[in-house]
């Protein structure tokens, strides 16, 4: 299962108006808003957002919406960040490939800085992270070796601020 964003180029630059701004807004507190509801607070009608929505979506301002869950509510408590470094930065490609299999991953970033690669991933415990580490990660050609962090506590979980002029 591939969960990589795909980054789309546009031909032409969709300008945000402040209604745009105000539908953002409205969906990145509750995507499940119906969009007559957002309509009703915001005085226009029904087919106006959806339009606006199509358009924000081919413009690839919106490039789809997910479900979020609580991964420690299914079994999941330990977040943790792995720097990954590599033998050479030519190994990314490679290696990137062959960490897109690993389902613990759950976010993935190619760095400047200390590390090549910059991992998040979810486990059920220190024995399941231990053999991720030891048997997913380290094992990957041109993985030279990895640093983790444990996060125990997440402080801030926010999407952009969009500021309506």
């Amino acid at each position: 299962m591939n969960h990589k964003t795909e980054v789309r180029k546009v031909e032409h630059a969709y300008e945000l108006d402040d209604l745009d701004k105000q539908i953002l807004q409205i969906l990145l507190k509750d995507a499940s808003i119906p969009y007559t509801e957002i309509a009703k607070g915001l005085s226009v009608s029904g087919g106006t957002i959806h339009v606006r929505m199509r358009k924000m979506q081919e413009a690839g301002i919106i490039l789809g919406s997910r479900l979020i869950i609580d991964p420690s509510l299914l079994g999941f408590d330990i977040l943790a960040f792995i720097g990954i470094y590599l033998e050479k930065g030519s190994d990314y490609k490679k290696a990137s490939e062959a960490l897109l299999n690993i389902p613990e991953i759950i976010e993935m970033h190619y760095t400047t800085g200390l590390y090549n690669i910059f991992a998040k991933v979810i486990c059920r415990d220190t024995t399941h992270l231990r053999n991720v580490l030891n048997n997913k990660i380290q094992v990957i050609p041109g993985v030279q070796r990895t640093e983790t962090f444990i996060s125990l506590e997440q402080s801030i979980d926010r999407e952009i601020k969009l500021y309506v002029e």
